[in-house]
């Protein structure tokens, strides 16, 4: 059976299971206790390869190039196209919640009684004081960011991405210009290690059906109030909607600019969107989206190797209409009046928030202050406007997830297409070379 469909009955399962745990006495406990640790597990074992995947796989992409600047040429075209999907994702969603005005439909009792079950609430207050820390910075801040102070500090970091992007990139293009010669040992050594930790996806990625029937079960008996959900649907509509025509726009741009099979490149990547589904994290599903890129969808190593790493922190498309969504919805439920200047401002700063966001779960959140801020939203009020939609946010961050990796995954195929770097799939399996040690 092909992974997609292990992992699908899994979620499945999961739902499934959470639903009937609520049911009975001390369920909830019993699979906070019992079911969750092996999906945090799963989710740890991602995370523990990150790095090492990144640094091993763009330092060897790089140094395969033997041009630096054909590096120059992705890079260019890298940025370009995710500042593109970026925006495309703000006008997607500020034209449908001007189009469906979801927050006329909140009453004044509902508003009261989301405040007074998350204004108060540690996750808001968490949100709302690392934007005001992010926004203390000045408008470069986001470069100094990107310089790390130390290497291994760094490396040590899955919250730092950026950081080892950027080191990693300096080592390589060095690498480049101390000749072949000299640079072979070393990149002999990050040749082997970019197989090893491939090999180590493909085995972590055996126990992925499990993972996410243990991840699934877990958010479906950690839900908490379905009464108030269901007076975010309108909300919670519109924002899926957004996501799907992403969906949509990423499979157009398949079929017309990368020619291919849009059913054939969603068969392929769906594993990864899967896990991405159900970690909530672009981090913890990189090493997975990038085992799907390169082997699955055949796109050249020093192409993904590069696209997805830096796709998992500046291309965050889903947060983009998430953003989009939620900050005109807020305005809206809460009477507060906003100018199409005030859209303006929103597509400007999500654009600009969405570089060196957080690949983690509920990040968005963050953005979205900065957002709401930006367009003079009461500072007094941004606890309520975070209340309405925290009780909801955690699906909805499920989904978004899914569209932040899609496209990542539609990027690389199209700096793939236009620099004659895509060709054709080589899949390997964790037992390839079973006979030989066993």
């Amino acid at each position: 059976m092909a992974l997609h469909w292990k992992i699908l009955i899994g979620m499945g399962l999961g739902l499934f299971f959470g639903f009937g745990m609520t049911f009975v006495p001390n369920g909830v406990e019993l699979v906070n206790d019992w079911v969750q640790p092996f999906g945090t597990i799963f989710v740890k074992l991602l995370k523990l390869i990150a790095i090492p995947l990144i640094l091993a796989s763009l330092i060897k992409g790089i140094s395969d190039l033997n041009d630096i600047t054909k590096f120059k040429t992705i890079g260019l075209r890298t940025f370009l196209t995710y500042m593109v999907t970026t925006v495309v994702a703000i006008i997607i969603g500020l034209t449908l919640v001007n189009l469906m005005n979801p927050g006329d439909g909140i009453s004044d009792e509902t508003v009261q009684n989301l405040t007074e079950a998350y204004a108060g609430s540690s996750g808001v207050g968490d949100k709302i004081s690392e934007a005001n820390r992010q926004m203390k910075g000045g408008p470069l801040q986001f470069l100094v960011d990107m310089i790390p102070d130390n290497a291994f500090k760094a490396l040590s970091n899955n919250g730092l991405m950026l950081q080892v992007i950027f080191f990693t990139i300096l080592f390589a293009i060095s690498m480049l210009l101390i000749g072949e010669k000299a640079a072979q040992p070393l990149k002999s050594f990050f040749d082997a290690l970019n197989d090893v930790v491939l090999k180590m996806v493909d085995l972590i990625m055996l126990s992925a059906p499990y993972a996410v029937f243990a991840l699934l079960a877990s958010v479906v008996v950690n839900s908490t109030n379905p009464e108030l959900l269901v007076a975010l649907l309108r909300y919670a509509s519109v924002l899926l909607m957004g996501l799907g025509l992403m969906i949509v726009f990423y499979l157009l741009v398949v079929t017309f600019m990368v020619k291919k099979n849009p059913f054939w490149f969603l068969k392929n990547i769906s594993p990864a969107q899967l896990l991405a589904f159900s970690t909530s994290s672009s981090a913890a599903t990189l090493p997975v989206t990038m085992e799907r890129v390169e082997e699955h969808l055949g796109v050249d190593k020093e192409v993904a190797s590069f696209v997805l790493p830096v796709g998992a922190t500046v291309n965050m498309d889903g947060t983009s209409v998430y953003q989009a969504v939620a900050a005109v919805f807020i305005t809206q439920a809460l009477g507060f009046e906003i100018t199409f200047a005030n859209q303006l401002t929103i597509v400007l700063t999500a654009l600009l928030a969405s570089i060196g966001a957080a690949a983690v779960p509920s990040a968005g959140m963050v953005m979205l202050v900065i957002v709401l801020e930006s367009i003079g939203f009461p500072s007094d009020k941004l606890a309520v406007g975070l209340a309405l939609i925290f009780a909801i946010d955690r699906p909805l961050d499920m989904c978004r997830t899914v569209v932040n990796v899609t496209g990542d995954a539609t990027v690389s195929l199209l700096v793939a297409k236009a620099l004659g770097k895509l060709g054709d799939p080589n899949v390997k399996n964790w037992d390839d070379h079973y006979d030989e040690v066993k």
